[in-house]
């Protein structure tokens, strides 16, 4: 692995560009959450494949794949992301949060599983909690079945992090938004609720919601209980894709304290609901969800409201 460039800034957040050889390029991030110290909180994302299959909507990284990385290349990435702040492997974080998210699908990488049984054997990390978001493709039973066997068993004692990237409650949006074959709400929650963390962690049901997409709280509450689920609504992060597409947030991120309707009405079903607004100058670096800077860096016409901060 080569690291070939980098973005951002060390006290928010610092996405790196690696080179794997044969043409094929990964990012991985580092994130910090101010004020919140390093010693409380510290929040790595890698990448799982060399761009993804997925192609959604509103995600810069589609359209390109080169396939997946091996358990190594993922370790690789984490490696070097620990070593710059702690070179011993000993990682004392109350909460070091990894997660499999930044490039790929984690369902469709079976290499993902082998990294969360050998990770207690590469770190010293008694805050480490492993974060699977995933969009539920089909035909992927086998890997969901065996990350239920090491949450179980590996993780039994410990916080472990399972997010639903669903953006909207109708089924043809869902297709329109994610194109590939995917889980129906109703086994999302099925499987869900024999994930749930027996100590109180919900499964996260995420909604990068769309304007004019629907989250309808009626059908959410006919599938999910909200003892198992809780419910996440981001904004739509300003990529090129959304541009292209065409696609408006329905969170407004520059007005924090906006009351919305839809989280009221979960609310009035009993739903945990967070509306997650992260800092804004992430959309600068381009450490956000779905933002891909090696896109920004070969396109011609750049955003002028995305990955303009990235030195």
């Amino acid at each position: 692995m080569k690291i070939i460039d980098s973005f951002g800034k060390d006290d928010l957040a610092k996405v790196y560009v690696a080179d794997f050889g044969d043409d094929r390029i990964a990012e991985f991030v580092e994130s910090r959450q101010p004020p919140i110290p390093i010693e409380d909180k510290w929040v790595l994302i890698i990448s799982t494949s060399f761009g993804c299959a997925v192609n959604c909507l509103m995600c810069d990284a589609g359209g390109i794949f080169k396939g997946r990385c091996t358990a190594e290349q993922m370790f690789e990435q984490l490696d070097f992301l620990i070593s710059k702040r702690y070179p011993d492997f000993n990682v004392p974080v109350g909460k070091f949060k990894v997660q499999f998210a930044r490039m790929g699908e984690p369902a469709f990488n079976k290499d993902v599983l082998d990294v969360l049984e050998q990770i207690d054997n590469r770190y010293i990390a008694p805050g480490l909690m492993p974060c699977i978001s995933t969009i539920a493709p089909a035909n992927r039973d086998g890997f969901f079945d065996r990350l239920l066997e090491i949450k179980n068993t590996i993780f039994a004692e410990r916080d472990f992090q399972l997010q639903f990237s669903l953006h909207s409650t109708d089924e043809a949006e869902r297709d329109r938004l994610i194109p590939i074959p995917k889980w129906t709400l109703e086994k999302i929650a099925g499987y869900g609720k024999q994930f749930f963390d027996k100590k109180g962690r919900k499964i996260t049901l995420n909604f990068a919601l769309v304007k004019g997409v629907p989250l309808d709280a009626d059908t959410l509450a006919a599938h999910f209980a909200p003892e198992y689920f809780m419910v996440k609504i981001t904004p739509v992060n300003p990529t090129y894709n959304v541009i292209k597409n065409k696609l408006e947030s329905y969170i407004l991120p520059d007005q924090p304290g906006r009351q919305y309707k839809i989280v009221e009405k979960l609310h009035e079903y009993g739903f945990e609901t967070l509306v997650s607004i992260g800092e804004t100058e992430e959309n600068l670096i381009g450490s956000n969800c779905g933002q891909y800077v090696m896109k920004h860096v070969a396109e011609p016409n750049k955003l002028k409201n995305s990955y303009t901060y990235i030195k």
